[in-house]
């Protein structure tokens, strides 16, 4: 037992962030997610959603600060400039977690499966809610910010 984490922060989900560098990858996904046929390192919280997944993640990494892009959702398909509720909350965490805001970007649906399956990790949640799906860039720990 370890103070101040999230039951969320698993043995494994800690490994899999601890072992990320800087500039890697990791996406959050929801239960419709093809996350087991996707991922080259799967770690499961079935019983999470996944807002909250993404906040004990962004408690524990920074997101890069190098990169324009470093907050990544899935674009609805047939309808690309609607914002799904689950990603207005995953806006309000990274914004909560960064102290500023930082744009959660949308890419195709498509790049999203690309980009997910070329990530260090994906992270399954219980997530039920459609597109509730982000990815994240990790970025240098006690960096200093503009």
């Amino acid at each position: 037992m370890l103070k101040n984490l999230s039951p969320l922060h698993t043995p494994e989900l800690l490994h899999t962030l601890a072992s990320m560098g800087h500039g890697d990858d990791i996406a959050i996904v929801d239960a419709h997610f093809p996350a087991d046929s996707m991922a080259q390192r799967l770690v499961r919280l079935d019983g999470a959603d996944a807002p909250s997944v993404l906040r004990a993640v962004l408690q524990l990494i920074p997101l890069d600060t190098f990169v324009d892009d470093p907050a990544l959702r899935m674009q609805v398909v047939d309808n690309p400039n609607k914002i799904p509720e689950v990603q207005r909350i995953f806006q309000d965490v990274i914004d909560e977690e960064e102290g500023h805001h930082v744009e959660l970007v949308k890419i195709e649906r498509f790049a999203f499966y690309q980009k997910a399956k070329d990530a260090y990790a994906i992270v399954a949640t219980g997530e039920l809610r459609p597109y509730g799906c982000v990815l994240v860039k990790k970025g240098v720990v006690g960096q200093v910010t503009a």
